[in-house]
């Protein structure tokens, strides 16, 4: 059985994976709210929020895995795991964001509802950075 080791303590380390997390987070988000504009005439707010998060999850934690936990080994279950835990954990807390904004507001804009959505996956970005810092690419 491995022993996991704690991610490394180098301020270096830390700074490099937060960069690179962060670069991608961006990219990612900017995809996703453009998707989801794109979709939503069509498919309304929840449905384009599920199909733009199922597009950019896969991609993303691909990125993750090649670029910023590079060097970090981690099995191909695991990953698969996370993407799905990843997608459940934003198609739930992004449902949610959005039915909540409905009660709050009576017909939200396409650009408000895309401005609740980046700030709920900053929220979301956070703890999912801390999830694959020290669970899904920690060292084994």
């Amino acid at each position: 059985m491995a022993v996991r080791e704690p991610p490394a303590s180098s301020p270096e380390d830390l700074g490099r994976h937060a960069a690179w997390y962060v670069l991608a987070g961006v990219v990612t988000t900017a995809a996703q709210a453009v998707l989801f504009l794109v979709l939503r005439p069509e498919l309304g707010s929840q449905a384009a929020n599920l199909v733009a998060i199922a597009i950019t999850t896969v991609g993303n934690t691909e990125f993750h895995r090649r670029v910023t936990f590079e060097g970090r080994r981690s099995k191909a279950t695991k990953r698969h795991f996370q993407d799905l835990l990843t997608f459940c954990f934003y198609a739930g807390y992004g449902s949610l964001v959005l039915a909540s904004l409905d009660v709050l507001v009576a017909q939200p804009s396409a650009l408000l509802e895309t401005a609740v959505l980046l700030a709920a996956s900053l929220v979301g970005g956070i703890v999912r950075f801390a999830v694959l810092r020290w669970w899904v690419f920690a060292r084994a």
